[in-house]
């Protein structure tokens, strides 16, 4: 198979998975959360398990692409296995009776996980079989089909929990609304369309061209951390990354507890919060995703970095200070653009630093602080919340994520010399 076969097959496969990816992230994001709180009645600790479900994947990525190195298996073959791990986990979660909200979480917190357990497997596919001068190009492409599935899935499972009748939508429609309310098990049926994206998403990936990984050069499952320690320009990446990622998975789920808890006030509905979390952000993105695949591959990636963290600061700042529709949507925005840039970057920047050969090993210690964050980040904002205002809580991400700039400025300087 020639490079441009396999760059194609690649990119026709991928834009499948990104289908059935848009549909997983919004469990994650916001309807198991929502389900979670509903229909479980779960605490704090049950719910900061399930919007902490993606980073417990992202711990586990090293162990995962050591054993991949030690089977000798194709990276297309193992994402496919923990995929259809997803889907059945799911399907166990749909079974749970209500008053086992615990056990919903520990379930829903397994399915989450696979698809992030094998993002440096993917990681190692993008490298392998797309070119350099149009890999963040291509890889937006195939984001903007899981931004549009996300948007598109989004305001049909909002009305889907709570359909309610108005006057901007079209009559034929509102009586669709009325008919289909007093179905029961909503929350059930979403869940197994849940299961059924993690299953697509699994066969969509299996035929995609790779090969096994290198031979890892330790027998510790953390050996790829020995780069940390070699590679100064990587370890000061991650330190930037920490503070910028901490900061910003602190409050991602808070904008689901913000809009939805009556004790600050707004209380919107299932649709609404939809809406806000969900929908524009991810109209947002949508528009703008082509235009950082394109800056990706071009640009510095420092100066990149930069401009995506100062656009993540406002976005919070704006979203956590306003009790308006305005002063919301403005912030929901914000976020949406900057994360636009993050996916390109988060999933791709080592591609620009690490040896081709090793970009799996790179990529899994910068998952695996990514999990580390994304763990303990909700865990702290949903124990903090209840003592300080959302409001103060942003103002204090937004410091975090300037600070992450500051430490990359040497870092521009550094690369314009030597591009010099």
């Amino acid at each position: 198979m020639t490079p441009g076969d396999k760059a194609d097959l690649t990119f026709r496969r991928e834009r499948w998975r990104s289908l059935c990816s848009g549909v997983i992230e919004t469990a994650g994001n916001t309807f198991l959360l929502l389900i979670a709180t509903r229909h479980f009645d779960a605490g704090p600790v049950a719910k900061s398990l399930v919007a902490a479900g993606g980073s417990v994947g992202l711990l586990l990525t090293p162990l995962v692409v050591n054993r991949i190195q030690k089977q000798g298996s194709r990276p297309s073959e193992a994402v496919a296995r923990m995929l259809s791990v997803g889907a059945v986990a799911m399907l166990v979660a749909a079974l749970v009776p209500a008053e086992w909200g615990p056990l919903f979480a520990v379930f829903c917190v397994i399915a989450l996980a696979t698809p992030f357990s094998v993002i440096p497997l993917l990681t190692q596919i993008y490298q392998d079989n797309y070119p350099a001068e149009r890999r963040g190009r291509l890889y937006s492409q195939a984001v903007m089909l899981r931004i549009g599935a996300a948007i598109v899935f989004a305001g049909a499972a909002g009305l889907w929990l709570d359909p309610h009748p108005s006057d901007s939508f079209p009559g034929w429609f509102n009586h669709l609304l009325v008919a289909t309310a007093g179905i029961p098990g909503r929350d059930r049926i979403l869940i197994v369309l849940f299961a059924a994206a993690f299953a697509a998403a699994a066969w969509s990936v299996a035929p995609v061209p790779s090969s096994p990984l290198p031979a890892a050069l330790g027998a510790h499952p953390l050996h790829a951390w020995r780069y940390v320690r070699s590679d100064r320009v990587f370890r000061q990446a991650l330190i930037a990354w920490m503070l910028m990622g901490f900061a910003n998975l602190a409050m991602l789920p808070l904008r689901v507890e913000y809009l939805g808890n009556p004790r600050y006030g707004l209380a919107k509905p299932a649709g609404e919060i939809a809406l806000l979390t969900l929908v524009i952000p991810n109209i947002a993105r949508l528009l703008i995703s082509p235009l950082w695949g394109r800056l990706f591959d071009r640009s510095n990636f420092f100066v990149l970095r930069c401009v995506l963290n100062v656009g993540f600061a406002l976005g919070i700042a704006a979203f956590f200070t306003s009790d308006t529709t305005a002063g919301l949507v403005v912030g929901a925005i914000i976020y949406g653009i900057s994360n636009a840039g993050g996916d390109v970057a988060w999933a791709l920047w080592v591609t620009k630093f690490a040896p081709a050969e090793r970009v799996a090993d790179y990529m899994s210690v910068h998952t695996f602080l990514t999990g580390v964050r994304g763990v303990l980040a909700p865990f702290l904002a949903f124990q903090v919340v209840r003592h300080f205002s959302p409001a103060a809580m942003g103002w204090i991400a937004g410091a975090m994520i300037l600070a992450a700039t500051v430490i990359l400025l040497p870092e521009i300087r550094a690369s314009r010399r030597k591009a010099g």
